[in-house]
């Protein structure tokens, strides 16, 4: 759990505590909890204090929903983030050391990592990088990925299931080309080609020094666009594109061999103990890349962020806590004399505070009722409908998602009615204390 949750569970735990602990002394009786609703309803000669109460509810509604949402959009950037860099990276890449960066004996390696715990899926790759152009002036710098055009259940990620137009066939139908390539929605957008097109790649891998010239001069290759896909994630559509894997080969100039091996898992989260023991098992040259790792400044950040949305978020609560203190306070100054009047017939000093401290649970309970329905339904309605529209070029998803988790929700409620509960106690107790005598001569 992250720290916020552990300050939340940490409440609902003392709640529960005193609850057991104290929960029959502190129950209030019927009549006191008559008596309690009754100070806190509407008079002609007490609205100040009615309006006062109202303020309460809302600023204890307002503090919880707003806690509610925004864990919920930090836990929603933190699974969309998770969910669209999935779509092309795979839970582990096993590579090699080396200049070359080149795996020879995959197959072998790849029988290996098949019987591992754990692992569901494994495929070869080709990753490099190159020039993209479609016959123009501009060129574009690309990531070059080569896939395994297997779709089904031994596929490695959900890549596939992101073309807008085409497949991981890459079928061709002209002549005078190597093969088809797939590209990304932003890029093929930017590069003005569609599927029917030729564009040309430009390998560094395929470099030859040319004696005539005196320079290295590059090698050009011609594709035709069969596919383009769209990942929703920035950085995959505006940069990548995808070639068969004996097309990518030729490309990258590795001949048979691979740039290393993608593994899905069956336990995403497990990916940093699973590569740690493949590494073990498959021994030197041979290293293991999990996705955590590789985005581990990206997601310390977003959990350093809920961290602190979240505790300055709270404080909202806390400011809602005083609020029910000062309301609880005046309507104990306004009701001195019925105070008075109900210790001068016997009413118990304990019972005084209960009343009170009923009214405080009272404010605290309908308000955070209220703000977690609230934080509820707005995050469903926002993340559905997608209103909040952001910079995908700077976050990498173009809307703001948000996903409220049961156990967030269930923390922020336990938080919200443990301070309900502490905030009046002294009203309560200052009530009790009150003098029946002196109370009915001074009012």
């Amino acid at each position: 759990m992250s720290p916020v949750q552990w300050v939340a569970a940490a409440a609902g735990v003392a709640l529960l505590v005193v609850a057991l602990r104290f929960g029959r002394d502190l129950w209030p009786s019927a009549l006191e909890r008559q008596i309690a609703i009754r100070y806190l309803r509407s008079h002609r000669s007490s609205r100040l204090v009615s309006l006062i109460t109202l303020i309460a509810v809302g600023g204890v509604t307002v503090g919880v929903m707003a806690l509610v949402l925004v864990l919920g959009v930090m836990n929603g950037l933190q699974t969309d983030l998770r969910d669209k860099i999935l779509v092309a990276n795979p839970h582990l890449r096993v590579l090699t050391y080396g200049e070359g960066l080149r795996l020879d004996a995959w197959r072998r390696i790849r029988r290996e990592v098949e019987h591992a715990p754990g692992v569901v899926a494994v495929a070869p790759f080709v990753m490099t990088q190159g020039l993209i152009s479609a016959g123009a002036d501009y060129a574009e710098g690309v990531v070059v990925v080569g896939v395994d055009a297997d779709t089904g259940t031994r596929a490695v990620t959900s890549f596939a299931r992101h073309f807008v137009k085409g497949d991981l066939q890459f079928r061709a139908k002209r002549a005078d080309v190597e093969g088809g390539i797939a590209l990304g929605t932003r890029l093929a957008s930017k590069l003005s080609a569609f599927p029917g097109q030729v564009v040309t790649l430009v390998s560094p891998a395929g470099a030859r020094f040319n004696p005539s010239v005196g320079a290295y001069v590059p090698k050009f290759r011609r594709f035709e666009v069969t596919g383009i896909f769209e990942t929703g994630m920035y950085e995959y559509d505006n940069s990548y594109v995808a070639l068969g894997l004996s097309a990518a080969q030729r490309f990258a100039g590795l001949d048979t061999s691979m740039t290393g091996m993608e593994v899905r898992l069956a336990d995403p989260w497990q990916a940093e103990r699973i590569g740690q023991d493949l590494e073990a098992r498959l021994g030197y040259p041979y290293r293991v890349l999990d996705w955590q790792s590789q985005n581990s400044s990206l997601f310390s950040a977003l959990k350093l962020e809920k961290l602190a949305m979240g505790l300055v978020v709270f404080l909202i609560c806390i400011v809602a806590a005083f609020n029910v203190v000062g309301t609880l306070t005046m309507v104990v100054r306004d009701k001195t004399r019925e105070i008075g009047i109900l210790l001068a017939m016997g009413l118990a000093r304990a019972s005084i505070g209960r009343i009170f401290l009923a009214q405080g649970i009272l404010i605290g309970v309908v308000g955070t009722t209220l703000g977690a329905t609230l934080g509820l339904v707005v995050g469903g309605m926002v993340n559905s409908g997608e209103w909040i529209r952001i910079d995908p070029s700077v976050y990498f998803i173009d809307h703001l998602p948000v996903r409220t988790q049961p156990l967030d929700a269930l923390l922020v409620i336990a938080a919200s009615l443990f301070v309900a509960m502490l905030a009046p106690l002294y009203p309560a107790v200052q009530a009790a204390r009150l003098d029946p005598v002196t109370a009915i001569r001074y009012e």
